[in-house]
């Protein structure tokens, strides 16, 4: 894709490839809006409404729509935008579907294009129970059963990517391929040696006294990913979706919902190692940055996946919509169909 495209793609999803400032300025909303159709008046801050999930502004997308839809025992937020073949893109954690608005508006151009809130995060319901990664992988199925989709491409980045997983290891036929993007895979291999790591303590950091540590300082919390998984804290997630993120876990029950993903590990393991004994057929492409997984997860894929494309994005770190949009937007849409 020219780089023209690309560019005119990033300034039309609103967010540019200006990158932040790394400061640690408290939690704040970007005062924009909610898209239109959902019957929500937006304004700036955390607002009350929404069922189970308060409502955060958000920017809206050209072409898109914002809706919701009450599937395996969850209330989703998506937005959903273009005509074509079906893609889903799945975020990870200390972020919302926000930040895949730089790719939208590209990939609409020949795809249906779905981005949900995964459950607990965004606007998205914040049940009790229900996080493990097969559970979550059946809220995205039922979503894109209610729309009348058979068949959808699945985009997943860290948390996102284990769902994305989950998806295809459980809904081959559904499944046309597949991306996941830098994280590691519970149960696949040396999953211990990414699980163990002494800087990735966040993984053990959920119940009472962590959320009572984090209460009111979310943004505080959070600056740990954005900044300390980047190649360079001063280019990573832009300062403007920094307030964005920290105003949507700062949300009651946001940051409690979402700290279980991490709790339901050691079950994703089980699961994950067992669906693992049957390989997906479908064609897998999997992104890493260079100073974040390097070549882990690839290794971990092939253990479990017959047609696997790599790719290690240079001078990248574990944010690659932010820090090198340039390399991964195309890696993504040269790969889906």
């Amino acid at each position: 894709m020219a780089a023209a495209v690309l560019a005119v793609a990033l300034v039309a999803a609103g967010c540019g490839v200006t990158k932040g400032t790394g400061s640690s300025a408290g939690p704040g909303a970007t005062g924009a809006r909610v898209g239109a159709g959902d019957g929500v008046t937006a304004s700036s801050g955390v607002m009350a409404g929404g069922g189970a999930a308060g409502i955060v502004a958000d920017t809206p997308v050209a072409g898109f729509r914002d809706a919701f839809a009450d599937v395996n025992g969850v209330r989703l937020h998506y937005r959903i935008g273009g005509k074509g073949s079906a893609v889903v893109l799945l975020h990870g954690y200390a972020e919302t579907s926000h930040m895949w608005q730089p790719l939208m508006p590209l990939l609409a151009q020949r795809h249906t294009v779905i981005v949900p809130d995964l459950r607990g995060a965004g606007d998205s319901g914040r049940p009790d129970t229900g996080y493990e990664k097969l559970n979550m992988a059946a809220d995205i199925h039922e979503l894109t059963v209610s729309l009348g989709l058979q068949r959808v491409a699945v985009v997943g980045h860290d948390i996102g990517l284990m769902v994305a997983y989950a998806f295809a290891a459980q809904f081959p036929q559904a499944t046309e391929r597949v991306v996941l993007m830098d994280a590691f895979l519970p149960g696949i291999g040396n999953w211990k040696d990414m699980f163990l790591l002494r800087d990735l303590w966040h993984f053990h950091f959920y119940g009472r006294t962590p959320l009572q540590l984090v209460d009111g300082r979310e943004r505080i919390y959070l600056e740990h990913f954005w900044n300390d998984f980047a190649a360079d804290a001063q280019h990573s997630v832009p300062e403007a979706d920094r307030r964005f993120y920290a105003a949507a876990y700062a949300q009651p029950g946001a940051m409690r919902a979402t700290m279980e993903y991490f709790r339901a590990f050691d079950r994703d393991a089980l699961d994950f190692a067992r669906l693992g004994a049957t390989r997906l057929t479908m064609p897998v492409l999997v992104i890493s940055g260079e100073t974040s997984g390097g070549d882990f997860l690839a290794a971990q894929v092939r253990l479990v996946a017959d047609d696997v494309r790599s790719e290690v994005v240079k001078g990248s770190g574990h944010w690659l919509m932010e820090e090198a949009p340039e390399q991964v937007i195309p890696l993504i849409d040269g790969f889906l169909p």
